[in-house]
């Protein structure tokens, strides 16, 4: 096979390619390194086989190998910026996303349901709710809270029916407010009747739906390809000597996107919904659907790297954009659906390819580098520098490109509570809460909040490995307790968690939250019973209510949708400020982005402050102050 690149290729040439560039910075994040290293003139210049030579101990022989026959896999590069952004609804939208297991329960059994959800659809509405996102609500036997899928066209009975979909689906409507569901198609539950199938009937064609295989050899796994929850990738089934693949929980086996019967299946379920006025989809670990032909062995270096072994064979598959396209034809175009792919591993170069508007492959991408600060992994108790925040921000708003259209959040069903990172001091609880809402609704791009959110979550206290529900927290601390020590696993397992987010709703301070008249399901500490949504809604300077006001201004003003980007003080630390510029109309955005009392600079009597998490304004910005000016004409 000839590459574009090879071994006498130079690392600045890698850095122009749209897959090197994204992996350069995830390595250069990982070892919490500046990017000045790759780009100076010495490493720039340097050859391939230079750097195979000097990084042999450390990462073997195959790793340059490995890495130029990913790089090559890309023909295509972005194309420079292509003018003006075309509008879209879901551009102007604010999203909510709701974990249906834990937004309100309406029967008492101690789960959230559907009917819970129609009850809050004029809570969402009167907070300025757009279009709600739904986690999975379909038929599932739970091992990963719907994330195992056993039958598309089923809604879980713990949810309700599809009679109670259909009605929650008209009353959202109803209110002018768009609804789009999880999607799950990476794999499916080994529940499923396609899997049972498989294994049941030798002579299945289902068997070809999902990716079996033989032992390598000595009855050993296929590849050495690892789960993301923990251990191999794959499963044996005695009954026909075979193993089958699944990247995430043992009952989540992957699909084999290779079969074109598959995916005109998968098709198919889609209209399904979509026939039903379903305005769109989330696309669960989307970039993942395509797998290198043959599912060769993963790099051992890039392994120990990425701390998964062969995620390099998938993360970006050889035909991820040709699926994605037919994916987008077939399915979502016909009917106009919306979609946002999460993207595990996705960097902006990456994204750019999978999201431009001329390209017809997704509309948004949810990316995960600004989750955690360089150096540092979810599993890890340490404190949020929101000066990284700063510049991850800046970089897309000015390089992402008009085409293009960025996702803005903080937080999802799959995170621990931003605020608990950024300082879990409760004395600075509301103003950071409302410091995260000023940035996620000024920046150019459609936000997402996650249930809680708006009312200042932060991370439960749980006492005991048994009251966690995740099968990702309770694998690791199996894992981790042998070496660790089960207090010391319990601790890393509780920093990254992603129980945190999943604890119910807290609607009021009355037993249970007021999520549930039964006992819930998942265990609450008293956080409720002073941070609850109908004490905030009483409480003018609330978090809730600064919410409900930026969204209102944001709603009302086209500088804070389309409007231009302009950073000032883009060096000056702890000090977050920016424009946002259309027209006549002009914003100015004031952070600080520490506890420390800064000086503020001054800009001038034409600006008017509209909003700010403090009540009066000083001389000095006082910790996580933030202000929202508008220019006078």
């Amino acid at each position: 096979m000839e590459y574009k690149l090879n071994r006498n290729s130079k690392v600045k040439e890698v850095y122009n390619n749209p897959i090197g560039y994204d992996i350069l910075h995830k390595l250069l994040l990982q070892m919490n390194i500046r990017e000045g290293f790759i780009t100076n003139p010495v490493i720039g210049n340097m050859k391939l086989k230079t750097v195979s030579k000097l990084t042999k101990k450390t990462f073997g022989d195959g790793f340059v190998s490995t890495l130029l026959e990913l790089l090559n896999s890309e023909k295509d590069i972005p194309k420079t910026d292509t003018g003006q952004t075309a509008p879209s609804w879901w551009k102007e939208a604010v999203f909510y996303q709701i974990y249906p297991r834990s937004f309100y329960d309406s029967n008492g059994d101690g789960i959230g349901d559907l009917e819970g959800i129609r009850r809050k659809l004029d809570y969402l509405k009167e907070l300025g709710i757009d279009a709600i996102w739904l986690s999975p609500i379909y038929d599932s036997p739970n091992d990963d809270n719907g994330y195992d899928i056993r039958d598309y066209y089923k809604i879980m009975k713990e949810f309700g029916s599809l009679e109670d979909f259909d009605r929650l689906l008209l009353e959202v409507h109803n209110r002018d407010m768009k609804l789009i569901m999880d999607l799950v198609i990476n794999h499916t539950s080994d529940e499923h009747p396609w899997f049972q199938d498989a294994v049941e009937n030798e002579n299945s064609k289902y068997k070809d739906y999902y990716l079996f295989r033989k032992s390598k050899n000595d009855n050993l796994p296929p590849n050495n390809w690892t789960s993301f929850f923990s251990g191999p990738a794959w499963n044996y089934y005695k009954q026909q000597d075979l193993w089958a693949l699944h990247l995430f929980s043992k009952k989540q086996m992957d699909l084999n996107w290779d079969n074109e019967n598959l995916r005109s299946e998968i098709y198919q379920m889609i209209q399904w919904w979509l026939k039903k006025g379903v305005d769109g989809f989330r696309l669960d670990v989307i970039n993942y659907i395509s797998k290198k032909e043959g599912l060769p062995d993963g790099n051992e270096a890039v392994g120990k790297l990425m701390g998964y072994y062969g995620i390099e064979h998938y993360f970006y598959g050889p035909k991820l954009h040709t699926y994605l396209k037919e994916l987008k034809r077939e399915a979502f175009a016909p009917y106009q659906a919306f979609t946002v792919g999460e993207t595990p591993g996705v960097g902006m170069r990456m994204a750019q390819l999978l999201t431009a508007d001329y390209r017809k492959e997704l509309d948004m991408i949810f990316s995960f580098d600004h989750l955690e600060t360089p150096g540092h992994v979810r599993f890890e108790d340490y404190q949020y520098d929101l000066n990284y925040l700063k510049k991850y921000m800046i970089d897309w708003m000015e390089h992402y490109g008009s085409s293009c259209w960025m996702s803005l959040f903080y937080e999802n069903h799959d995170n621990p509570r931003m605020i608990s990172k950024v300082n879990p001091d409760p004395a600075y609880r509301e103003v950071i809460g409302k410091l995260l809402a000023m940035i996620l609704l000024t920046l150019k791009g459609t936000p997402f909040i996650f249930q809680g959110q708006e009312i200042g979550a932060v991370n439960q206290e749980f006492h005991r490995v048994e009251d966690l529900k995740d099968v990702e927290s309770i694998n690791l601390y199996h894992e981790l307790e042998g070496t660790l020590g089960k207090e010391a696993a319990f601790h890393k397992v509780l920093s990254g968690s992603r129980d945190h987010a999943r604890t119910p709703m807290q609607w009021d301070a009355s037993k249970g939250a007021g999520f549930t008249k039964g006992h819930p399901w998942i265990y609450m500490d008293e956080d409720f019973k002073e941070w609850n949504v109908k004490k905030q809604t009483e409480d003018r300077l609330s978090v809730l209510n600064f919410y409900r006001e930026l969204i209102r201004l944001r709603k009302n003003t086209k500088a804070l949708v389309y409007g231009e980007f302009e950073v000032l003080n883009r060096k000056k630390k702890n000090l977050f400020t920016y424009l946002r510029k259309s027209g006549e109309e002009t914003y100015l955005v004031e952070c600080n982005l520490s506890n420390r009392t800064i000086k503020r600079d001054k800009y001038g009597e034409d600006y008017k402050s509209v909003i700010s998490n403090y009540s009066d304004k000083t001389d000095c910005l006082r910790p996580y102050e933030a202000t929202l000016y508008r220019k006078l004409s």
